[in-house]
């Protein structure tokens, strides 16, 4: 630090001489010296006022004005101007006094050779002194007008210092920091941090800037935690170093950092969500990812999608929370009542507007708060979303925290939800425009483009079974002249109902279709031939056109025309098949019958049929079907020990039918299950005649069809007849029919068996029974298919068969009956392997009851 040129040097002596002299020595150091000397306090202050002195020199005792009362007004009046005593007489005590009240050195006159020293060392002090002053002054004003807190700490942590905007952020006042722990102003679980880092920071003392290494929370004197960012400089020598902590309040930044991170994260959804809704057209797998989106791209704590249905009521769609929790409740009050339901979700919906709660704890318009915000307040929206103007769902997203949703937030949000209704809005127009182009308007069956589609899968599917389908074209009569009677509204409603009533009757609406104007189509596939397709129209239609139409106040009797082709016989593809339905269609209306098949054969053989079906029906009816017997006889006795009954009917012609023609129409048409009921009577009436009248009457069988056995009534149709009382009755079962539904089966025959009735299994080995099954059938007699019976005699194979059959009876202690029995060489070979009953036209034929009484009479003479 340079000196100045010229030093004004004022002295306080009563001694001119003694003044010259220290003159003199300071000159001889090479100082330019400019002095006053004064002897009085008056001259005192005005030298320091006027000549602005850099040094004073005074002596210690002097008549007119003490040095130290010259000392004290001079550190009174001007504390920065060095002062130094000059004296003979000054000892230690009183010299160590002057130092103390704030001298800056002392020489004795003895040793003026010191003074130029002194006095350079004194100026230089001086000079230090004004520069830290001037640097405290220009710190004390930066750390007052800082805009961040600013505190002065010791080494021990202790807070030296601190300025206005450490009260505005922390809440204390200056006067309560100063002396106490800086820790004060940090949570509890970050004060051993702190402490750390001030050690730290000790051992290697240099500026740190801001946030370097301390992001730290700080808490207000209302507990309320502020994130905050510190710098750290030294201040003073090493051993007496202070810390200045720069803290810059982060709550604010760290808002918007959140808020710039959020909007990040919705942007994000956006363009995800956008994604999906060009890439997925379903619309519950639309809004079940657009759900994920939202939770996992956007950052909220829970995505949920309602809808509303064609009728109004609402359904969750999609949610990211397995538990609905109190929402279902806010669902069902929708539900029970949309137009009084109070809940935000009800207000959105009817306004059609988005809703949000910021606040969901104490926000009014929230009706049941506390089961809602049980696990903690949260920010809620909830957007509908429309379509031409209807509200057809609802996006609801939840934020973790409150106060979550802004303006622009809402906007990109607001904007997602219009791109949704988007493309939904396309979805329902390209929707509309699919189901147009493959449904009948007016009906909603399919048109001819898709029945087309659907009667090709069909015949596909035929052609790979080699099965057969049926395509029935349905035309209605006289509808053009209903139409234009009662007005096309009534002709509408008619085409509705006949296509619902054909609807009903195929089963499946996708069998069904209309082809334009009156005319319908009918696809029948799996038919075993056309006799069913037959049976079917003669069944159905009575139902659809049999029974009037009930439309407005007029009740409309109508008739239609049928024409049918059969796959593979009448084309081997939908538009050959198509044809063909046409020109039997446009024959039946030329020709005045209700149907007609495509080929002139089957209308023939259908005919026939139809007219077989008629008469058996009513031979049913009036109980005309009777019963003949074939005797089973023991193969060792040659007596007989059973009969089977047989059913039998006679055609108009007073001629026996085969039953191979008979027999499978009942089973067709549902007859068998009378025609069954009617053999089990007249076998247990006439095994009671026999017995009343004191023949030995043998057990009678009868046979089971699968229709009868599967009917739910089967058990108590046959306890019924029998009536409790001992019946003789048997009951024939095949095991293809068991094998159907082995369960049900094996309980229904306990049940009748548990009534006294014996049961055989029939055609043994043609069937699909397994040996876990037959352990558990409930039956007494196992019949030998007659096909093994004819080739044993040629055949190892089929010996071996009858052969193992017969092992397996005796094994599980069943009686064997060998059908078919012919000749005397199977039944020979038959008692040989031991087998007990045979039956067959080697003993008899079935006959009727009279020729089988004369047998039975025999047999007892």
């Amino acid at each position: 630090m340079t000196l100045p040129e010229r030093i004004r040097l004022l002295l306080i002596e009563d001694v001119a001489t003694d003044a010259e002299m220290e003159i003199r020595e300071l000159k001889r150091a090479g100082l330019e010296v400019e002095h006053r000397l004064v002897d009085t306090e008056a001259q005192f202050r005005a030298a320091l006022e006027q000549f602005a002195p850099h040094v004073i020199i005074s002596d210690f005792s002097m008549p007119h004005f003490d040095g130290m009362a010259a000392l004290a007004l001079a550190r009174e009046l001007h504390p920065e101007i060095p002062f130094l005593f000059v004296s003979g007489t000054i000892g230690e005590e009183y010299a160590i006094r002057a130092l103390k009240n704030g001298a800056t050195d002392y020489v004795l006159k003895t040793n003026l050779i010191r003074l130029p020293v002194a006095v350079e060392r004194a100026l230089h002090e001086s000079k230090e002194r004004a520069a830290r002053h001037e640097a405290e002054t220009m710190f004390r004003d930066v750390l007052e007008h800082a805009p961040d807190p600013m505190i002065v700490v010791d080494r021990s942590g202790k807070i030296v210092l601190a300025n206005e905007q450490s009260e505005k952020v922390f809440g204390y006042a200056r006067a309560e920091l100063v002396g106490q722990s800086v820790d004060m102003l940090v949570p509890e679980s970050l004060r051993a941090r702190l402490v750390g880092h001030r050690e730290e920071f000790m051992q290697d003392a240099h500026a740190r800037p801001m946030g370097a290494q301390l992001k730290l929370i700080g808490i207000h004197r209302d507990g309320r935690e502020i994130p905050v960012e510190i710098s750290l400089a030294p201040l003073g020598p090493r051993r007496e170093a202070l810390i200045v902590a720069v803290i810059r309040d982060q709550t604010e930044r760290r808002a918007q950092e959140e808020r710039i991170a959020r909007l990040g994260r919705i942007r994000d959804l956006l363009g995800a969500a956008n994604a999906a809704f060009m890439r997925i057209r379903e619309r519950r797998a639309l809004f079940e990812e657009f759900c994920r989106i939202a939770v996992a791209r956007g950052g909220f704590v829970l995505a949920r999608v309602v809808e509303l249905d064609a009728a109004g009521k609402l359904s969750v769609t999609a949610s990211t929370d397995v538990v609905q929790g109190p929402f279902a409740s806010i669902v069902d009050e929708y539900n029970r009542d949309p137009v009084s339901a109070n809940s935000l979700l009800a207000h959105a919906l009817r306004s059609k507007q988005p809703a949000v709660s910021n606040d969901m704890e104490t926000d009014e318009r929230v009706s049941k708060r506390e089961p809602l915000t049980k696990a903690g307040n949260y920010s809620l929206v909830i957007l509908p979303v429309r379509v031409e103007n209807m509200v057809v769902a609802a996006a609801i997203l939840r934020a973790r925290e409150p106060h979550f949703f802004d303006q622009e937030e809402l906007a990109l949000l607001s904007e997602m939800v219009a791109n949704l209704e988007f493309a939904l809005e396309l979805d329902a127009k390209q929707e509309k425009l699919n189901y147009l182009a493959l449904y009948d308007p007016l009906t909603g069956l399919a048109n001819r483009t898709l029945f087309m589609e659907r009667l090709t899968q069909a015949l596909a599917a035929e052609r790979r079974g080699n099965g057969a389908i049926a395509l029935v074209l349905i035309d209605l009569e006289r509808f053009k002249a209903i139409n234009d009677t009662l007005g096309q509204p009534v002709g509408d409603r008619l085409l509705q109902d006949a296509g619902r009533r054909l609807q009903e009757a195929a089963g499946d609406i996708h069998r069904v279709a209309r082809l334009g104007g009156n005319l319908y189509a009918l696809m029948h596939p799996d038919i075993a031939g056309a006799e069913e397709v037959a049976r079917w129209i003669e069944q159905k239609t009575a139902n659809v056109f049999g029974v009037p139409y009930q439309i407005d106040r007029h009740e409309i009797r109508i008739a239609a025309k049928a024409g049918i082709a059969v796959f593979p016989e009448d084309g081997a593809d939908a538009d050959v098949l198509f044809r063909n339905a046409e020109a039997a269609l446009k024959r039946a209306k030329e020709t005045g019958e209700r149907y007609l098949f495509y080929a002139p054969q089957i209308n023939a053989r259908v005919s026939e049929q139809v007219e077989l079906e008629n008469r058996l029906r009513k031979a049913v009816e009036k109980r005309e079907l009777f019963l003949h017997y074939q005797p089973k006889v023991d193969l060792a006795t040659r007596k007989i020990v059973g009969l089977e009954a047989l059913m039998r009917w006679r055609g108009p012609d007073g001629l026996l039918v085969s039953p191979a023609r008979f027999i499978p129409i009942l089973e067709d048409t549902g007859m068998i299950l009378e025609a069954g009921r009617l053999a089990l009577e007249i076998a247990t009436g006439v095994y009671r005649d026999w017995k009343a009248r004191g023949l030995d009457a043998p057990r009678i069988a009868v046979n089971v069809s699968a229709l009868q056995i599967r009917h739910k009534s089967f058990v108590d149709d046959v306890r019924s007849v029998i009536d409790g009382v001992e019946s003789g009755i048997d009951l024939e079962i095949t095991e293809s029919l068991l094998m159907q539904d082995v369960d049900a089966s094996i309980r229904k025959l306990k049940a009748v068996r548990e009534a006294g009735l014996h049961i055989a299994l029939d055609d043994f080995g043609t069937g699909h029974s397994s040996l876990a099954y037959l352990s558990r059938l409930p039956i007494d007699t196992v019949k030998i298919d007659r096909s093994f019976v004819h080739g044993m005699v040629e055949k190892v194979e089929d010996m071996s068969i009858v052969t193992a059959i017969i092992s397996l009876a005796q094994a599980l202690r069943l009686n064997v009956v060998a059908e078919g029995v012919e000749t005397e060489e199977q039944a020979r070979l038959l008692r040989l392997l031991r087998c007990d009953q045979m039956q067959g036209y080697l003993f008899s034929p079935p006959v009727d009851k009279d020729k089988v009484e004369i047998l039975l009479r025999a047999r007892a003479t």
